[in-house]
């Protein structure tokens, strides 16, 4: 009986999170699913993959469809032996995203019971933890990984606090799982910082351990976080080793080449530019959000109404209702912040701000600190370039930093570490006398309102609600109409952002007064403990709700076959499949969009780990020589004039052109083909050389190689004689699998349009190993004797067998150590019952 009365609470807890889910995201229940941008780009670069795994019940592990060519390891592949993924899958039952959002909230209360909050309490901490504004938009756009990966945070936490507590089995176990998990989210700029929020959780306790001199007991604890570490990153062996092998040469790899596209010097030592690490930095101004959402006029597409001081503006210069409302709606961009996208403000809650500020002054547990610290490194380091200095010594000396780029999502650990802090004070508060409880709630008071009120005292000295836009705007409407127009619709749109700035702020005092008036008659006994605590919490889950709601909510569903189709064939699509050969598409907008991989094999994609080379490829050449590349069009004839010697090596056989009329498709007839064979070898030293010869190569001709390729394959002569009726000819095709047939009566080289990728790939000529060539940057290379040869190509990377070997063994070792650790736990608590 005592049983089932210690776990209701935490049943009802789970039956309440898995209600709350479902009913914010109730569309699910129709069947419909939210539209995610990111995951539609996503479909559209998976496309290929997912096809050849339904037809051949297989994985390729490698894709045509996008960036001519890359491996799957960031597209979701399906890994043998990966059981963490199959109990990830069960703990997401319910429809997506509301199995994120239910992952928010399960992870955030168990963090809580390590935390020894109560059940009530906990259950509220845990909404307002999942409805942090933050959360929720990331689901809206598609950010799924990343919201996988957040919402295992607060498991690991728990596991690591467990341990560090002493309670070794049931600490290492949780950690040793929910790290796995962790991993399994494949999200490792989240995990990367989560480390840092666990390193200075885990200074906190070493220092604890050396102040007592409990060496012994600090040993047990690096042991057990070794062997929880070491399973679980073993159980995800195949999906580290893979993306570590990929890793380098991905864009977050460093660049071979010492100059930039522009013939500038490249002087960075890391693996991406500091303008592209930071170029979503957060205002140091705007962290204000964290507390009142509108700040800086909410998200880029925040939209003013009829009762904006714009519209009013417009409608005394003589605009019609719906002309100053078309304009407000298109033209008053209230968001004034320095960030080039914003789609919502990071709002953590005011009563949820203000809760942590009381948790500063009631709660006697010193590990707030450390919490404390994980939030602020987590802010500053979320200013990026805003914070120079910082954030440079953190991309020159901090090992991985430099891997990651927009760097204001580092505050995620922020908005862990302040409802955790928030909850704090909410149980130790209940906890005090009557004299402690008012006490600290006026001084968390004071500290909270005086925030708000300085802000609203002080805001023409620190802020001049100027955005970014407004430059543009005063050019556009001085053009249109005149400059005194243009300067006036600024002032407006200006009111506008100080009046948002202003009532945001009241509201979240609002929130604040009311919280501590509960507080206060709970003090007076004018309410009763639960009525408080329910009062509190209900007021503190609606706060975000709202603020929720105006940007991820019901008009978001649409149904599930345009989500699970999201591109539609257009005219030109289906003008080129009409082409059945093997080939690549060059959608000249839409390089960097997946829209184009999911009919065709593109050139192009959306990936955050595209191939490095072939990105520089465009990026140094084809896209500094697009205004030849577009002088050498027919209009007529809808071909080019001209060969374009870079995508000819491609096999780009259609480039998409946007026209005033629409896209059309320009067909290349001097693509060289699916490989074809070479008179000369170009030898160079360095990749900058390699790329400087794509400048002036006839690639149907010559073949550029770098030195080093001979160093480690042997050596090649310089010049092949050429047989007129030479062949080399495609006969089968699949992603992961090429055979062709050749004939040739002298010995040849040939080049293959296909991108060079030494792991995994291998090459045999009539069933004998071959060695594959880095040609022309990207592509690859087979010398070949003469006569008639079968050659094929196949993807079998042994990264996959050796990390699915570690997984299973490691995924053997978790069950025993789960199953030893529930038999040793069961002994111990009935020996303490005999007792």
């Amino acid at each position: 009986m005592k049983k089932i009365q210690f776990l209701l609470p935490h049943f009802i807890a789970i039956v309440g999170f898995v209600l709350v889910a479902i009913i914010y995201f109730y569309p699910v229940l129709e069947g419909k699913k939210i539209y995610q941008s990111d995951i539609a780009q996503y479909t559209g670069m998976a496309k290929e993959q997912n096809d050849f795994r339904k037809e051949n019940n297989a994985e390729p592990y490698w894709t045509n469809s996008a960036f001519g060519g890359m491996p799957t390891y960031q597209l979701g592949a399906n890994y043998p032996h990966n059981y963490v993924k199959k109990l990830d899958t069960v703990l997401r039952f319910l429809p997506r995203p509301a199995d994120y959002l239910f992952l928010y909230f399960i992870g955030f209360y168990i963090l809580l019971m390590v935390l020894k909050i109560d059940p009530l309490k906990a259950f509220f901490g845990a909404l307002a933890f999942g409805f942090s504004t933050y959360l929720i938009i990331i689901l809206g756009v598609g950010h799924n990984a990343k919201a996988h990966a957040i919402a295992y945070m607060p498991m690991v936490l728990a596991g690591i606090l467990l341990v560090f507590q002493r309670k070794y089995i049931i600490g290492g176990i949780l950690t040793m799982i929910a790290a796995a998990l962790e991993i399994q989210a494949n999200h490792f700029q989240m995990t990367y910082y989560l480390l840092i929020l666990l390193l200075v959780v885990a200074g906190f306790y070493i220092y604890q351990f050396i102040k007592e001199k409990a060496f012994t007991e600090l040993g047990k604890v690096i042991g057990v976080f070794a062997v929880a570490g070491l399973l679980a990153i073993g159980a995800n062996a195949t999906n580290l080793l893979a993306t570590s092998e990929y890793a380098d040469y991905s864009i977050r790899g460093k660049s071979e080449l010492t100059f930039n596209p522009d013939g500038s010097q490249n002087t960075t030592n890391s693996s991406m530019k500091y303008e592209y690490i930071t170029e979503y930095s957060y205002g140091i101004g705007e962290s204000f959000n964290l507390i009142a959402p509108k700040l800086f006029g909410g998200g880029n597409n925040e939209t003013l109404d009829e009762k904006s001081s714009l519209y009013n503006f417009l409608i005394n210069y003589g605009a019609s209702h719906n002309e100053a409302l078309q304009t407000v709606s298109y033209y008053g961009k209230t968001y004034w912040g320095d960030q080039p996208i914003v789609a919502a403000p990071a709002y953590i809650g005011a009563i949820v701000f203000f809760l942590a500020v009381l948790g500063l002054f009631n709660d006697k547990r010193k590990i707030k600190y450390a919490f404390l610290i994980g939030a602020i490194i987590s802010l500053l380091l979320s200013w990026g370039k805003n914070f120079d200095f910082l954030t440079r010594f953190f991309i020159d000396y901090v090992p991985l930093y430099d891997k990651f780029r927009a760097v204001s999502s580092i505050q995620v650990v922020l908005e862990l570490c302040i409802p955790i802090l928030a909850l704090m004070g909410l149980q130790s508060f209940f906890n005090e006398d009557k004299e402690k409880q008012l006490k600290s709630l006026m001084k968390a008071s004071a500290v909270s309102l005086g925030l708000i009120l300085f802000l609203l005292l002080f805001k023409g000295i620190f802020f001049n609600f100027s955005g970014s836009v407004d430059q543009r705007l005063i050019e556009m409407f001085a053009e249109a109409q005149d400059r005194s127009f243009a300067i006036d619709f600024i002032k407006a749109l200006k009111e506008d952002r100080k009046s948002m700035y202003v009532n945001d702020l009241m509201r979240s005092g609002g929130f604040i007064l009311i919280v501590g008036a509960i507080l206060w008659l709970f003090i007076k006994n004018k309410l009763g403990k639960t009525t408080a605590i329910v009062m509190v919490g209900v007021l503190m889950v609606s706060d975000l709700f709202l603020i929720d709601k105006n940007y991820v909510s019901a008009k978001d569903f649409i149904s599930a076959r345009q989500v699970d189709t999201p591109f539609e064939a257009s005219e030109v699509d289906n003008q080129i499949l009409k082409d059945t050969s093997v080939y690549r598409v060059y959608e000249i907008q839409g390089r960097l969009q997946a829209r184009t991989s999911y009919f065709h094999k593109s050139v192009g994609g959306y990936s955050a780990v595209r191939p490095r080379r072939f990105d520089q490829l465009f990026e140094y050449n084809i896209e500094n020589n697009i205004n030849e590349l577009g002088s050498s069009i027919d209009f007529e004839t809808l071909s080019f004039t001209k060969n374009n010697a870079t995508l000819d090596a491609l096999n780009v056989k259609y480039v998409i052109v946007p026209t005033g009329k629409g896209d059309i498709a320009i067909t290349n007839p001097f693509a060289n083909g699916n490989a074809w064979f070479v008179e000369k070898i170009k030898m160079v030293n360095s990749a900058d050389e390699e790329m400087k010869a794509l400048d002036n190569l006839d690639t149907k001709k010559t073949a550029i190689i770098n030195t080093n390729e001979l160093k480690v394959k042997g050596n090649l002569p310089n010049e092949f004689r050429k047989d007129s009726l030479a062949s080399i000819k495609l006969n089968i095709y699949k992603p992961n699998y090429l055979k062709y047939t050749t004939n040739n009566t002298n010995d040849g080289f040939a080049v293959f349009s296909e991108t060079y990728y030494k792991n995994g790939w291998k090459a045999t000529i009539d069933g004998k190993n071959a060695s594959i060539f880095k040609v022309d940057y990207v592509l690859r290379g087979l010398q070949i004797p003469a006569g008639k040869h079968t050659i094929e190509f196949t993807f079998d990377p042994q990264v996959v067998k050796t990390g699915s070997s570690i997984a299973l063994m490691s995924s053997i070792g978790m069950i025993l150590l789960i199953l030893g650790g529930v038999y040793f736990e069961v002994k111990r608590n009935k020996i303490e019952v005999k007792k």
